[in-house]
């Protein structure tokens, strides 16, 4: 399918993704609103998200991103959500929910089902921007398109590196690197470089984990004081998760940060010997076999209890 045959003549229509937005979230929105500005040059496009990491920010588009979720559209003709379901949205549900027609693209398992009229879903895809390319015309994608898709490419696949990759994410990247950006200082940028600050963190949550399970699973979290002590936000704790699965002969990581008083994130990842899909689920939580997360109320202590407790139950 082509995205402007489902949205047909569409004079306004809006574009978000999930709460605390990450490189595939971003990539997917700013590559579809880019392509949808150039589709239709003379109708209303927002896009609806929580604020942007500033690793994403070179982005072209990311300053047209809407973080306050008001519009003066009553209903929008055409809706996108990209990467989750509706219902992680944040304030921009409502505005999908009025819309006239409502297009959901994901590749979460846990949303396997869809939450729009037309959905478009396989769990099988490496990431939303593998997905979004496949519905878009290659003649009208341009360089700053390409750079968006691809920077979710990278990201929700660990620089092509996790199981999700598959030879048409290979060919997909491929065909996106001929529009002629510098991939290799893209990948650098968005996935490998970290500030002092993040770097900091990476070495207390490293300090602070432990093994569990006879070495098969490492924990560790960051809570609100560390994180003001470094005047901190969550998005510098991505890769934290990651890092600590590379531990050798752990074959599950779990990681949690804290939110407020009395909730978490947490991040679970696999090298598939648990399908943490299953864990997150159990608790209210989804993502994919190998990568997922969950938001969880309670004291500390007690919500590892019962992840690891379920992780130990699913772990092969």
């Amino acid at each position: 399918m082509r995205i402007e045959e489902v949205i047909g003549s569409a004079k306004t229509i809006g574009i978000t993704g999930h709460v605390r937005p990450d490189g595939d979230c971003v990539g997917s929105c700013i590559g579809m609103y880019l392509y949808l500005k150039k589709v239709y040059p003379a109708a209303r496009i927002d896009v609806f998200l929580q604020e942007i990491p500033e690793v994403y920010s070179f982005l072209t588009g990311t300053s047209d991103v809407n973080t306050s979720f008001e519009t003066d559209v009553d209903s929008y003709d055409a809706f996108i959500v990209l990467d989750t379901g509706k219902g992680r949205t944040d304030g921009a549900e409502a505005f999908f929910d009025k819309a006239k027609i409502k297009i959901n693209i994901d590749h979460h398992i846990s949303n396997k089902e869809g939450t729009g009229d037309i959905n478009y879903i396989y769990p099988e895809a490496s990431s939303v921007c593998e997905l979004c390319y496949e519905v878009m015309d290659p003649e009208v994608i341009d360089v700053d398109i390409a750079k968006a898709l691809y920077t979710g490419m990278v990201t929700d696949t660990g620089v092509f590196k996790y199981s999700d990759t598959s030879q048409k994410t290979m060919e997909i990247a491929g065909k996106l690197i001929t529009y002629g950006f510098e991939f290799d200082k893209l990948i650098d940028h968005v996935f490998f470089e970290k500030t002092y600050t993040q770097m900091q963190l990476l070495g207390r949550a490293l300090l602070g984990s432990k093994l569990m399970l006879d070495g098969r699973l490492i924990v560790s979290s960051t809570d609100l004081k560390t994180l003001n002590e470094y005047n901190a936000k969550g998005s510098d704790l991505e890769g934290i998760v990651s890092q600590l699965k590379l531990t050798v002969g752990v074959g599950c990581a779990l990681y949690a940060h804290q939110l407020s008083e009395n909730e978490y994130k947490l991040s679970l990842r696999s090298d598939g010997s648990v399908n943490v899909a299953k864990v997150a689920e159990s608790f209210g939580g989804g993502g994919h076999d190998r990568a997922a997360g969950i938001t969880m109320q309670g004291n500390l202590e007690d919500i590892f209890a019962r992840v690891i407790s379920k992780i130990e139950e699913l772990m092969q």
